[in-house]
């Protein structure tokens, strides 16, 4: 049980030992900080270990993963964190020994005691607000102590006692009512609204704890003017002072000018002007929050020149649009904003910072506030282009039934709002950002729950695509393209990285590139005899069939080819010139580079009865010029090409008539119409077994057109599988397996894929 009596004798009276449940949390850090600084022996249990907790294993916390249920039985007193239930072993075992039980609140609360407590409050904006108002409290000569809920770069840790000066200052919590708890000397009140309905019954709930707070505040309260319902509640204390736009504030700003992240205005106070400020933190209410701060610092005394030089060097929060990646072509921001006002403002900012379209993806938070505030978050976008949302982070609540990220896409909509998007998985969030990013736009993940963690995903993968597009030069890289635009079965998941190179030196810095940055690279032509896995493929896609890859000369009887040459283009030039031997390419759906790597062919011809030498680029990013004699060449195989990569190749035939040639030719054609399925296909998905040719084995076993999901194997040719609309790829795999099998089991062949199967099983990301 709890027990309330004596509280600040006991923290702020002399050593004690005290243990924290939940201690890795960001308050409860904070104030195993705090308690360490005034002397306490503490102990502290969680199921993480963090960078914090190092920290503070340094400066003497003794530290236990997951409890520790007899550090709790010694200790003089235990806190414990909102998120602890009794059932928890360590809370459990301080109970049954009578311990000195206290929520976090009640503890901080008991510290404020020993100094003139300013609290921060507000339900949005309180933890920038309260490290600026330390930082400026600090450049003014005051020594405060501060306890704020994040990390805060330019204050050095998230809480810090300061034994010298006499005011602390503390972010206030009304999430649960604990605000309550407080008696500073001075409160500062940015705005009261909808908030933690779920433990809030309605609005004047929440605005009974912030009376409580104003009640018990004895020195001024500083509220926004610009607010109605903090300027309804504040403005009748009896040291009210305000602050904001509003010319019925007392200390007030004007004159703003904004430019992408910086904030120059005008401070007055009383009508009377106090000076210039320029604010390095973006965004119309941070502006607002940094007048707040002038206006506790100034009644605290610190001189404005002071004020404003704290101000100009005050760098924000962690997650408070934090810039995680900026250059010219991208920008990614993350912030925590996870309430229809915070997303306005933080989307307000983005779209200032004259980025060409404003990408968002989002996760709503607990189920609760997304119910009751959905119609708030319809209207909460209209500064972005496109909108992706996830599903609801839970925050320890039981779902709400119909309550998902779907719900809020449908509020947006029906706001008018086109460019929405549902994607229930959180891990493929930045993939539907990604493959719609384009050059000059401004990416902002938004959330209090794991959204930075797709955050960091894509801005891992926006930095190296911006290596490979300036390494490469000339050519275009894109993130996560669908592969299945560039197959021939149109099945496959993205490539992590997409490039389109048009120079073969270009290429060749890439290839060097990858094999030093251990970056898995791949080369794709049109994909005609590929399957890709529905995860993708991780690493880079090369697509070479642009620039040089596309030159097409015929010299001396001999054509030079770009591995981005249609093998049809070469039949058809090689008929110009009244060549030969070309003319079964017409019925290949493939390219150059292509048919030199799988030594592709038909007609009872091989792309490699036409080589007289092959250029290629090794790992090394070094060009050579190889004949088929060195390039180890077998059936549908060249050994020298699975490890190198092939640029171009000077193919040779012989002379022929015309009249010989366009019969070739039609014989070609009139073969793939009559023998090639016209949907959608890979080519033949089996090599042929020695006894009997694929297609008959499978049309013996009985198997044409089975079919899982939209694949089918194809009632024209055995050894096709098609692509009826809308197949994945695991129902063609399915299908090959099953074959496979039946091969194997009633004829006792075991059948080997020709289709080349790549990709992830599951996804680059997992």
């Amino acid at each position: 049980m709890e027990h309330h009596s004596n509280h600040a004798a006991l923290l702020c009276g002399g050593a004690q030992k005290i243990h924290l449940i939940g201690v890795a949390g960001s308050g409860m850090s904070g104030l195993a900080g705090l308690l360490l600084a005034l002397g306490h022996r503490v102990s502290g249990s969680d199921k993480v270990r963090t960078t914090e907790v190092d920290r503070l294993v340094g400066l003497g916390l003794e530290f236990h993963s997951p409890s520790h249920p007899a550090a709790a039985a010694q200790a003089n007193l235990v806190i414990y964190s909102s998120a602890i239930r009794p059932a928890h072993p360590d809370y459990e075992e301080a109970r049954q020994h009578g311990k000195m039980l206290l929520r976090r609140a009640d503890a901080l609360a008991a510290v404020m005691k020993a100094k003139k407590g300013v609290v921060i409050a507000g339900t949005h904006g309180k933890t920038t607000t309260s490290s600026m108002c330390a930082h400026v409290l600090r450049i003014g000569g005051l020594q405060p102590s501060h306890y704020v809920g994040a990390e805060i770069p330019i204050l050095g840790t998230n809480a810090q006692w300061d034994p010298k000066g006499e005011y602390f200052v503390v972010e206030g919590d009304e999430s649960d009512g604990t605000l309550a708890l407080y008696e500073p000397e001075h409160a500062l009140v940015l705005n009261v609204e909808e908030e933690h309905l779920d433990f809030y019954e309605d609005l004047q709930a929440i605005e009974a704890v912030f009376q409580r707070l104003l009640d018990q505040t004895r020195g001024q309260v500083f509220f926004c003017a610009d607010d109605p319902h903090a300027t309804r509640i504040c403005s009748v204390h009896p040291r009210a002072v305000s602050y904001g736009e509003s010319r019925a504030a007392f200390y007030r700003f004007d004159d703003l000018h904004m430019k992408e992240f910086q904030s120059h205005f005008r401070v007055l106070r009383g009508g009377e002007p106090l000076g210039a400020v320029t604010l390095n933190v973006p965004g119309r209410h941070n502006v607002s929050n940094a007048v707040g701060s002038i206006a506790l610092a100034t009644e605290l005394g610190v001189p404005f020149a002071l004020i404003a030089e704290a101000l100009e060097g005050f760098r924000g929060a962690k997650r408070r649009f934090e810039i995680k990646y900026r250059t010219d072509r991208y920008m990614i921001v993350d912030d925590y904003g996870h309430h229809p006002s915070e997303v306005r403002a933080t989307l307000a900012t983005a779209r200032n910072t004259g980025r060409k379209r404003v990408l968002v993806m989002f996760q709503p938070h607990r189920y609760t506030r997304t119910l009751a505030l959905k119609e708030e978050f319809g209207l909460a976008f209209g500064d972005a282009s496109l909108v992706a949302i996830t599903d609801v982070y839970p925050a320890s609540e039981p779902p709400i039934e119909g309550v998902t990220g779907q719900l809020l896409v449908d509020e947006i909509l029906r706001n008018g709002h086109e460019q929405v998007i549902y994607q229930a998985d959180r891990k493929k969030l930045a993939m539907e950002i990604g493959r719609r990013l384009e050059p000059g736009d401004c990416v902002v993940s938004l959330g209090a729950g794991n959204i930075h963690e797709s955050m960091k995903v894509l801005t891992r993968d926006v930095a190296l695509l911006e290596e490979i597009q300036n390494l490469m030069g000339q050519g275009t890289a894109r993130l996560y393209e669908p592969l299945a635009k560039h197959t021939t079965l149109r099945v496959g998941g993205p490539a992590q990285f997409w490039v389109e190179p048009e120079t073969e030196e270009g290429f060749a810095r890439l290839v060097r590139f990858c094999a030093e940055r251990e970056v898995p690279l791949m080369v794709m032509g049109r994909g005609s005899n590929l399957l890709i896995r529905d995860g993708g493929i991780r690493g880079v896609v090369a697509h070479l069939a642009r620039g040089e890859f596309r030159k097409l000369e015929l010299r001396d009887g001999r054509i030079t080819a770009g591995v981005g040459v249609k093998l049809k283009e070469v039949a058809y030039a090689a008929r110009d010139a009244q060549l030969g031997g070309f003319e079964w390419m017409e019925g290949v759906p493939g390219n150059v580079g292509g048919g030199l790597r799988m030594n592709a062919g038909a007609m009872g011809a091989e792309t490699f009865d036409h080589v007289v030498s092959v250029r290629y680029v090794d790992r090394s990013g070094e060009f050579h010029t190889k004949t088929p004699a060195e390039l180890d060449v077998h059936y549908r195989h060249a050994g020298a090409l699975v490890e190198n990569f092939a640029v171009s190749a000077t193919l040779k035939g012989a002379p022929s008539t015309p009249e010989e040639i366009e019969r070739l030719l039609e014989l070609s054609q009139t073969k793939r119409r009559t023998t090639q399925p016209r949907e959608s296909s890979a080519g033949c998905v089996f090599k042929n077994p020695g006894t009997i040719p694929a297609g008959k084995l499978v049309d013996e076993l009985g198997l044409k057109g089975l079919r899982v999901g939209h694949a089918r194997v194809s009632e024209l040719h055995g050894n096709f599988i098609v692509n009826e609309g809308g197949a994945k790829a695991t129902d063609v795999l399915s299908l090959i397996e099953q074959i496979r099998e039946k091969a194997l089991q009633e004829r006792g062949i075991r059948l080997e894929t020709e289709v080349q199967i790549l990709g992830e099983p599951g996804g680059f990301h997992d």
